[in-house]
Parts: structure tokens; C-alpha cells; sequence
């Protein structure tokens, strides 16, 4: 496969989105690693299980979350391969933080079989571009603690938060908090 002709990058509308959307996309994550605080230190641990995604759950993400994030001036960015998402992020359009100055990747993921070829990369830079376009100073992510994960995070330049944000933290315990600055 070659990415640069075969991928193609779409900005949802909401005449796009609708069951079904999601049906190629594979969300397959075998996890080994992942990173714990313990004892007042971030240690990576074992703790192997499997992260997947049935159609309910891509139908209720597509008709709830993408959908509610674009009629609030949101964007849903998507990577296509062959017309079918391999690849979504979703960026709401709502600041938070002392200044205002956080808006959050609520979610982002590659389908399995695509992970390694830079498709996430250029998701995450859309992301960046639409947050410096609206005038937030950071992207904030609330990672999923595995150990790939967090790499690829850090990878493209986010750091630990700064300021965390409770309301997601509290969601989702394990996850890492981290931000990626616009400036």
C-alpha cells in the first residue's frame, strides 16, 4: 500500500455521518504494557488484555459523540481507504482550563491494519491546525495508558498536562493526561 495515493482525508459534515460508518474499521489493540503510577512514580507494568470495538459500540459512538461534535462547531477528521474509515479523531469545540486555553481530542484511533504508516500523524496535525485556527494555545489528550499508545503520543510532541482536567481524568482513571503545545 502506498499511503500517499491510497489515503485520502475527509472532514466530516453531518450529512456523512451515519450507522455503518465505522463497520471497517478495526479497533484490535493487544495491550501488554501499560503505564501505572505507583508509589508517587509512573511505572510501565504488565497487564496484558485485548481492546476491541463492536458495531454497537461504532454505531453509538457515530450517532452520539461524531454527531453531537459537529452540530456544537466541532470537527470529526477521518482517514479513508478505498472509501471506508481506517482512521477518525474527533475534536470538539469546546475550551477548558485556567485560560481557556485547552481544547480535547476526545477520541483517536487507527484501525488495526493501518497502524505504522503515518495515518495517525497526520490526523493529529489536522487536530493541531483546527486548535491553533480556533485560538487554543494546547491540544489536551487523555491518553489510554499502553505502552504504544503513550509512544506515539510522545512521539508527535505531547508532554504529561500541565493542568488536568478532572472531569476526564476522573472518567478514565488509568489514562495518561497530556497536552501538545499550539504555539
Amino acid at each position: 500500500m502506498n499511503t500517499n495515493n491510497d489515503i485520502q482525508y475527509k472532514q466530516l459534515i453531518m450529512d456523512d455521518v451515519r450507522e455503518g460508518l465505522l463497520d471497517y474499521f478495526n479497533r484490535f489493540q493487544e495491550v501488554r504494557k501499560v503505564w501505572r503510577v505507583i508509589e508517587n512514580k509512573r511505572v510501565l507494568i504488565e497487564h496484558p488484555f485485548t481492546e476491541e470495538m463492536g458495531k454497537r459500540e461504532k454505531d453509538a459512538l457515530i450517532m452520539g459523540h461524531f454527531a453531537e461534535c459537529i452540530r456544537k462547531e466541532g470537527c470529526v477528521f477521518v482517514a479513508l481507504y478505498q472509501n471506508k474509515v481506517i482512521a477518525f479523531a474527533t475534536l470538539p469545540y469546546a475550551f477548558f482550563g485556567s485560560r481557556n486555553q485547552y481544547v480535547n481530542i476526545a477520541e483517536f484511533y487507527t484501525s488495526y491494519e493501518f497502524r505504522g504508516y503515518g495515518i495517525g500523524k497526520n490526523l493529529f496535525a489536522q487536530c493541531a491546525k483546527q486548535g491553533k485556527e480556533w485560538g487554543a494555545e494546547k491540544l489536551y489528550i487523555s491518553s489510554h495508558s499502553a505502552e504504544e499508545t503513550v509512544a506515539f503520543y510522545r512521539s508527535v510532541g505531547c508532554v504529561d498536562a500541565i493542568e488536568i482536567n478532572q472531569q476526564l481524568a476522573e472518567k478514565e482513571p488509568y489514562d495518561i493526561q497530556m497536552e501538545y503545545s499550539l504555539e
